[in-house]
């Protein structure tokens, strides 16, 4: 099977939106409501939205696309998906903590991959109805115009991190400002398209879900999401769990962001750092 033209990506694109806008209105009816929600076996929670949203999304996209594989957080992963050259990614709801908390930041995530790579992607926030597209080789939007990015003025960049590489920034002397803390991940990576943030990053075992639709997005905005240990990222591989992540917009942020990360999460045995390793 041949690479899908521009065309079809937009086409593909168009699909996810339409999915994502319609997914979010019926994830509304759930919010700040009296929900079932209960705990997964890794400790994550999990509501009667997610799993409402997963079955209305995989029905409807793989209705449209019958050829193409499924990987969802609230599906069952058989690893069928490994058969096909493209394959849809979801997270029907990416923040549930702060869904459940009835925090606005969470979002519905979905995105096509081709060959390991994202071709396609939306995030959408439907409580603060934004909705963040992309698609290969035709540029990122935000609402439908394309993203530009806003600069900061009088203050440093502005990271949002766990505690203990907030830590290690300072013992870098970094000169920033710690950012807020945003439940949805691929949420927090889409910032820095904007300039809303200058870079965001994530603890081990982020899943292909939680930041393929942000990855495209990125991509298009010319910021590379990025493994701090192996480089960029691929998705649809046997293993769906990734090393510590970073995305920023200005290279001179990069190489302390991944020192950072790799004090604090370290590398397998078997990897070399992309940067150069502490003194």
């Amino acid at each position: 099977m041949l690479p899908l033209t521009l065309k079809e990506r937009e086409e593909d694109l168009a699909l996810l939106r339409s999915a994502a806008v319609a997914a979010g209105i019926a994830a509304l009816g759930f919010f700040r409501r009296d929900i079932k929600t209960w705990t997964k076996e890794n400790a994550s929670p999990v509501s009667e939205a997610d799993c409402l949203v997963d079955e209305f999304l995989g029905e409807n996209l793989l209705a449209a696309r019958p050829g193409y594989g499924w990987l969802s957080e609230e599906t069952l992963d058989d690893q069928e998906r490994l058969n096909h050259k493209h394959v849809f990614i979801c997270d029907p709801i990416d923040g549930t903590r702060g869904f459940i908390r009835g925090e606005d930041s969470w979002t519905i995530c979905l995105s096509v991959v081709e060959d390991g790579e994202p071709i396609a992607g939306v995030v959408y926030a439907p409580a603060r109805d934004e909705l963040y597209e992309a698609v290969k080789g035709g540029g990122a939007r935000l609402n439908g115009d394309p993203i530009v990015r806003r600069m900061h003025h009088g203050q440093g960049p502005i990271i949002p991190a766990p505690g203990a590489v907030h830590r290690e920034l300072d013992a870098a002397g970094l000169d920033y400002v710690r950012g807020p803390a945003i439940p949805s991940l691929a949420y927090r990576m889409v910032q820095v398209t904007t300039g809303v943030l200058d870079a965001a990053v994530a603890r081990r075992g982020a899943q292909d879900w939680d930041i393929s639709a942000a990855a495209v997005i990125l991509s298009e905005c010319g910021i590379v999401l990025e493994d701090v240990c192996r480089g960029p990222v691929k998705f649809n591989r046997q293993e769906t769990r990734h090393g510590a992540l970073a995305a920023c917009k200005e290279s001179s942020l990069k190489a302390e962001l991944h020192r950072a990360l790799i004090k604090v999460y370290g590398c397998p045995d078997n990897i070399v750092s992309q940067v150069e390793p502490y003194p």
